[in-house]
């Protein structure tokens, strides 16, 4: 295992998710139902089918395309996102 790969992934993603919608969705779910070890462990799960698809993704387009294409691909997704986000939309 690359450690280095493994820590760069890990600092990221949880600096990223650190206070976004799913983790006050998580806080939500969990004072809503005092269920806190059910909503974890069915929210840990759901984010490891997506993180999981997302590598899964990643890894098959990095053999077939240019890492530039898919950060030019993945910004125009982000602007999308942006503007529906403006517009009301999403």
């Amino acid at each position: 295992m690359d450690w280095r790969v493994f820590m760069t992934t890990f600092a990221t993603i949880f600096l990223a998710e650190m206070g976004d919608k799913t983790q006050l969705a998580a806080m939500t779910m969990a004072a809503d139902t005092r269920k806190p070890l059910t909503v974890f462990l069915a929210s840990a799960l759901a984010l490891a089918c997506v993180s999981a698809l997302g590598v899964a993704v990643g890894g098959a387009l990095g053999h077939y395309l240019p890492l530039e294409w898919i950060r030019r691909a993945a910004a125009l997704g982000f602007i999308a996102i942006g503007v529906l986000i403006l517009l009301d939309k999403f």
